[in-house]
């Protein structure tokens, strides 16, 4: 049988190959090489069933920021490069969850004995979490840039101009929160969370999403240094902590 491994690099060459000469592009040529890291991380430490995740998390990110591409372009208020990822936007989306599936990967070779299955649930929850939040945040500002019909500052609730840093919108809070559910139900239907595990993941997603949007509107736009890949660091690593959270104290309530 071939190892994990040797799979994941057999695959990801392949697909790698493909985007490049692909008419229409998703990523940018210093993307492909480093989604190629990731995918082969990916696939080796958590199988076919963590890598389908990530891999939906892409196609439905990228399609969302093609809607309504031509207005959003004219607004100037598109994402640059017409949607395609470097490895700033690779990272800044997947680093926390390459981080859980690192995790993943070492606990079981660590001395930590019958804690081993339930830290490895709690690292496979915050990955599936972090890609919730940030599928959940794609589509929340993408579809709330293309419809939003009343767009508001999250902190004050007065009306501003779609896109701008911590607007939100009904439209794009209800996206994002379709999209959480999904993509969870996604990696609850592959083995890598359970039910009450799509619930954490939509509570979190959410929270880390409307956390986004608050560090958005008051803190961006002062520092130079929080540019929008941290801030996506900074999303999902909150997605990933509230849903572990959430989940210990679950624990602990059935416990007691």
């Amino acid at each position: 049988m071939l190892s994990p491994w040797l799979i994941a690099i057999a695959l990801n060459s392949v697909l790698g190959a493909i985007a490049l000469i692909a008419t229409k592009k998703l990523l940018t040529p210093a993307g492909i090489a480093h989604a190629w890291v990731l995918g082969v991380l990916l696939w080796g430490s958590l199988g076919w069933q963590g890598y389908l995740v990530m891999m939906v998390y892409f196609l439905v990110g990228s399609a969302a920021t093609r809607v309504g591409k031509a207005q959003k372009e004219a607004e100037g208020i598109a994402e640059k490069r017409s949607g395609a990822r470097g490895p700033e936007n690779v990272w800044g989306s997947a680093l926390v969850g390459a981080l859980c599936a690192v995790g993943v990967l070492i606990v079981p070779l660590l001395d930590v004995g019958a804690q081993t299955a339930s830290v490895v649930s709690l690292l496979l929850l915050g990955y599936v979490a972090s890609i919730a939040t940030k599928l959940s945040d794609t589509c929340a500002s993408e579809i709330g840039k293309a419809y939003g019909q009343r767009t508001f500052l999250i902190t004050t609730l007065q009306p501003v101009p779609r896109g701008t840093e911590g607007a939100v919108s009904l439209e794009g809070t209800l996206a994002g929160l379709v999209a959480s559910v999904a993509i969870a139900l996604i990696a609850w239907s592959v083995g890598l969370i359970s039910l009450v595990g799509v619930a954490i993941c939509a509570i979190a997603a959410f929270v880390a999403t409307n956390l986004e949007s608050v560090i958005g509107a008051t803190l961006q736009s002062r520092y130079d240094w929080l540019t929008n890949e941290l801030v996506n660091v900074l999303n999902t690593l909150i997605g990933a902590v509230v849903a572990v959270l959430l989940a210990i104290v679950i624990q602990l309530i059935d416990a007691s």
